[in-house]
């Protein structure tokens, strides 16, 4: 069954501190719902070869997973140190990427047994992370997205994003979808569709109500945080941190 919802919250962007925007506002389409696991404090998600990998975060509690997409069901987990956050993840050359919040740290995992193969280093915060088929993208929470080389983690450059000539802060998990880069702004259940070439927002995508009461189920939920594309099909997910559900969405006309 389609579903169709409208933008809700054009005339409440001062909420998320978005009152600045001037690109397109687009409403979506939710194609399907899938279980997602409620403990699950999504901070990292991609789609590969049939599943879906996810990277969570608190400490104590991150870990790097594999997931099937139709159930929900956890096929393969594994659990950082206490002392670590996961954050932002990526696959590269047949391993996942993983990046940590404050230990300036990331993991490297094979894809298939989620091994773990090795480790790289960063400065700053870790958030969002995703390939685009020749750099990793990193976001820190900032305006700025740094590409970093694949072979060895070295900051090769930095793109600024904007909307309106205005900065947009607090940029999370990241996607590449197609030619553009996909953005969750934490705290906001907006998504930024980003041109890479020079920053600029070129649309915003209104994600509000897309977690019903009824799929909450009264239990606690946090901001929404997810974004996985299945270029084969092109199929569009997203999600929250714990959240159960899991959303097929397509986007609406402006």
């Amino acid at each position: 069954m389609l579903l169709l919802f409208a933008c809700q919250r054009v005339d409440d962007n001062q909420q998320s501190g978005l009152e600045f925007i001037s690109a397109p506002v687009h409403g979506y389409r939710v194609v399907n719902s899938y279980p997602h696991d409620a403990n699950a404090f999504t901070q990292g998600m991609l789609f590969n070869d049939g599943y879906l990998y996810e990277s969570t975060g608190l400490h104590g509690r991150s870990s790097v997973r594999r997931v099937d997409i139709n159930t929900g069901r956890v096929l393969r987990r594994v659990d950082l140190p206490p002392r670590y956050f996961g954050e932002g993840l990526a696959v590269y050359d047949g391993r996942l990427y993983q990046l940590t919040w404050k230990s300036e740290t990331g993991f490297i995992y094979d894809i298939h047994t989620l091994a773990l193969t090795g480790s790289f280093n960063y400065e700053g915060e870790g958030w969002g992370l995703a390939f685009d088929g020749r750099h990793f993208i990193m976001s820190n929470g900032s305006n700025k997205l740094g590409f970093f080389d694949p072979d060895n983690f070295k900051k090769i450059g930095i793109l600024k994003v904007h909307d309106n000539n205005r900065p947009v802060s607090d940029l999370n998990e990241l996607a590449v979808i197609g030619n553009e880069i996909w953005a969750n702004v934490f705290p906001t259940d907006w998504i930024a569709r980003i041109d890479p070439s020079t920053g600029k927002v070129t649309g915003w995508i209104d994600l509000s109500g897309i977690l019903t009461e009824d799929d909450r189920g009264g239990r606690p939920v946090d901001v929404l945080n997810g974004i996985a594309y299945d270029e084969g099909d092109n199929r569009i997910f997203v999600t929250g941190k714990l959240w159960p559900r899991l959303y097929e969405i397509e986007v609406a006309a402006p």
